[in-house]
């Protein structure tokens, strides 16, 4: 193992529930998440905002805040805003969860705000989209977190490279990206052009592997099929090399989206989870010469 810390995102301690569902709450309580996280290891918490509103109606942000720290989770990110770029109806629906978002960030010390590109692949004009993440930007930092925009292969944003041309166009310094692997690798984005991102503009990490070939569309596989670390095809040394290189040191964000992993017991997810990641990062950690306990 690894000196290295690790954050559970939402997904990872969610229990049953999927992005492909219309109602995506897990059906786990947060304290059940939260105790399975810390005692696997984790010392980071991600939290979806369905999740987050039902948290607070039961504990309040007070009481959440409790629930974090009681279990050592101290690297706390909340997600995920879309259409935050919009207008119309869906940008009134969009204002209201961010509002809900940024006040959650601030009462619970959060680290990062993580939001998503348009998974519709609309025409899209970059001019506007750097004004309104500069805006979201500063509102993230006025609360103390940073803000982290997630790239997707089928959506506007396909690539690091596409994510990095908006958050420079951008120019907001809190403003950032957040770097999945299972993205970089189906949008066939080598290592390399990991090593040369600005390590200011890595917001977040997010380790998982997955099978060389993809089943069904790019969002079936992803929400589908997901491996643990070490159980695919990935080159997550090479990848975790590449990261460290930037000057990203974690937290390491483990994100496991799978039919076989939701149906399994949270502890037993959330453990195995942990131990999968830090089982790869230490292997990088080793190669590279970087010290381990």
């Amino acid at each position: 193992m690894t000196s290295d810390e690790f954050l559970a995102t939402c997904w990872t301690t969610a229990g049953d529930t999927s992005p492909d569902q219309e109602d995506q709450r897990s059906p786990l309580s947060l304290r059940e998440r939260a105790e399975a996280a810390g005692d696997a290891g984790f010392t980071g918490f991600g939290l979806l905002y369905a999740d987050l509103v039902e948290a607070e109606r039961e504990y309040g942000l007070a009481g959440i805040r409790s629930l974090f720290a009681d279990n050592g989770l101290s690297h706390i990110e909340l997600e995920l805003l879309t259409h935050w770029w919009d207008d119309g109806p869906r940008r009134t629906a969009s204002d209201a969860a961010r509002g809900g978002l940024l006040r959650a960030a601030e009462a619970l010390g959060a680290r990062t705000l993580k939001i998503g590109p348009d998974v519709a692949d609309e025409p899209w004009d970059l001019d506007v989209w750097a004004k309104e993440f500069a805006a979201l930007a500063a509102q993230a930092d006025g609360v103390g977190a940073r803000l982290g925009i997630e790239f997707l292969p089928w959506t506007n944003l396909k690539t690091v490279h596409d994510g990095l041309r908006l958050v420079e166009a951008a120019g907001h310094p809190a403003g950032g990206l957040i770097i999945d692997v299972w993205h970089t690798e189906r949008a066939r984005t080598p290592p390399a052009d990991l090593a040369d991102v600005p390590g200011s503009r890595i917001v977040g990490v997010e380790l998982n592997d997955a099978d060389s070939q993809v089943v069904g569309t790019l969002f079936e596989d992803t929400v589908r099929r997901r491996r643990l670390c070490g159980e695919g095809s990935f080159d997550l040394p090479g990848i975790i090399g590449a990261l460290r290189k930037t000057g990203w040191r974690g937290p390491w964000g483990v994100e496991i989206l799978s039919d076989a992993h939701r149906v399994l017991p949270v502890r037993e997810a959330a453990a195995a989870a942990y131990r999968t990641a830090a089982d790869a990062v230490g292997v990088s950690a080793a190669g590279s010469g970087l010290s381990t306990p």
